[in-house]
């Protein structure tokens, strides 16, 4: 005959049971996760679409900030009466800024100082 003890110890059992049928979804999300960490500070496995982002967040940059120099190197130049060409400095200006900005962005991607 079955003593008390016995029973306690066959209804933890199985307490024990469920809870890790319970806790086996939640164990194989976290095992997924830990292994594209893992797999990711590896090192870079960088894909053509990485490397295209990359390539048109440059590209944008240095034409964004060269159409706004010229943009406002010619309204200055329509406003004023000068000597000078405005639009030839903020054009330089622009591109000037451009490049700066896309070296950062191409240092700080090959860097992997990715926040």
């Amino acid at each position: 005959m079955p003593s008390s003890e016995d029973k306690d110890e066959d209804e933890a059992f199985s307490s024990v049971e469920l809870d890790r049928e319970r806790a086996e979804p939640l164990r194989r999300v976290v095992s997924a996760k830990s292994e594209r960490r893992i797999r990711s500070r590896e090192g870079p496995n960088e894909s053509i679409w990485a490397f295209m982002g990359t390539f048109g967040l440059v590209g944008w940059t240095v034409a964004i900030t060269t159409l706004a120099g010229l943009a406002l190197g010619v309204f200055l130049d329509n406003r004023t009466e000068s000597e000078r060409s405005f639009t030839i400095m903020f054009l330089v200006l622009g591109i000037a800024l451009g490049c700066a900005t896309a070296w950062y962005w191409i240092r700080r991607e090959s860097s992997g100082d990715r926040r």
